[in-house]
């Protein structure tokens, strides 16, 4: 690959009931992916709550790291890896986000298709995403073809096995080095004062 672009697939696991049903049916570290456009995880994009309180509401949603889902669960664990783009790929990348971002209400979060990849089946919805299948589809339409097999049977664990990707970061998402410090001290501070 002509790398002299990057983007980063973020990979989380909140503690969540749901994500910890997830977990017990995969068996893996990690059950949510997003797509990074930055090192600093200013722009994350993927598909899941609308609502950080409701994880039936869902659909393609921008991430901030220090609020709404990921402040709830202060004690995120993630990986972060890294994908070399060329120029064109991480322009394509980002025109296919833009199109979610500006038909976003037509999007749904696509449950049934999760549950059938818990179940090792391929259920493609029309205009409705789980999280890994964004991600691999976002990459696909972009260019980016990392598995020959259907997006709806990705997991977020294959990201962290697939070769092209170098995981730069694991632990604590509030201990991730490049994260804005004075941000996260005040949802620190927000968090403890709500309690």
């Amino acid at each position: 690959m002509n790398g002299n672009r990057n983007i980063y697939v973020l990979l989380t696991d909140t503690g969540t009931m749901f994500t910890r049903l997830i977990k017990r049916v995969t068996a893996a570290p990690y059950n949510h992916a997003s797509i990074a456009l930055d090192e600093k995880l200013s722009e994350v994009y993927s598909f899941g709550r609308k609502c950080p309180g409701n994880p039936w509401i869902g659909g393609f949603v921008e991430e901030n790291v220090y609020e709404g889902t990921f402040r709830n669960f202060p004690s995120t664990r993630c990986a972060l890896l890294r994908l070399e783009l060329s120029q064109l790929q991480y322009d394509e990348v980002n025109r296919v986000i833009r199109h979610y971002k500006e038909e976003e209400d037509d999007y749904r979060y696509n449950l049934i298709g999760l549950f059938g990849l818990l179940m090792r089946l391929d259920i493609t919805r029309d205009k409705s995403y789980f999280c890994s299948q964004f991600v691999a589809e976002t990459l696909r339409q972009s260019g980016v073809r990392l598995w020959d097999r259907s997006s709806t049977v990705v997991t977020p664990h294959d990201f962290m096995l697939h070769p092209a990707l170098t995981v730069v970061y694991e632990g604590m998402l509030y201990d991730y080095p490049l994260l804005d410090q004075s941000r996260l001290a005040d949802a620190r501070l927000n968090m403890h004062s709500a309690v």
